[in-house]
């Protein structure tokens, strides 16, 4: 039978592996993207209900808007329940997303949640920096008391 402590521990593990994932992936990502002549790549995403997605990826040479470039890369991935990460090999512009879910579990599980979040990514590849802007939604309410 398990128990709380069961789960916390399994949860903790797997939060430890994502940020491994996720350190081990970002190094991945901008090898590829500085070998490409990428310089900046801003992700846009957004979620509630239950759902979220990313709504767009665009990479930048300098000023001016490009194309990923067809390249293949191999990442690493964190699946609850499971002890060790596994790799799965995608495009350039799948692994940059793929980078962004793992930093949005990392820092905001459950993001897509309820009212959920927006949001911005913003690659600096030069500085080997990642950006995040998130903005998380809620519902508010004043309540007041009268007595007459």
């Amino acid at each position: 039978m398990t128990g709380p402590d069961d789960f916390m521990e399994t949860w903790q593990r797997h939060a430890s592996n994502v940020t491994k994932a996720n350190g081990l992936n970002e190094a991945i990502v901008f090898e590829a993207l500085s070998a490409a002549g990428i310089t900046r790549v801003l992700v846009n995403f957004d979620g509630a209900g239950d759902g979220g997605q990313i709504e767009d990826a665009n990479a930048y040479a300098g000023d001016k808007l490009v194309d990923f470039p067809a390249t293949t890369v191999t990442l690493h991935r964190q699946q609850y329940g499971n002890e060790e990460l596994t790799t799965h090999e995608m495009s350039l512009r799948e692994a940059v997303e793929e980078l962004c879910y793992g930093y949005l579990e990392q820092e905001n599980a459950g993001w897509e949640n309820n009212d959920g979040a927006f949001g911005e990514f913003n690659f600096d590849v030069a500085e080997r920096r990642i950006a995040l802007d998130f903005n998380e939604r809620f519902i508010d309410y004043t309540q007041h008391d009268y007595t007459f």
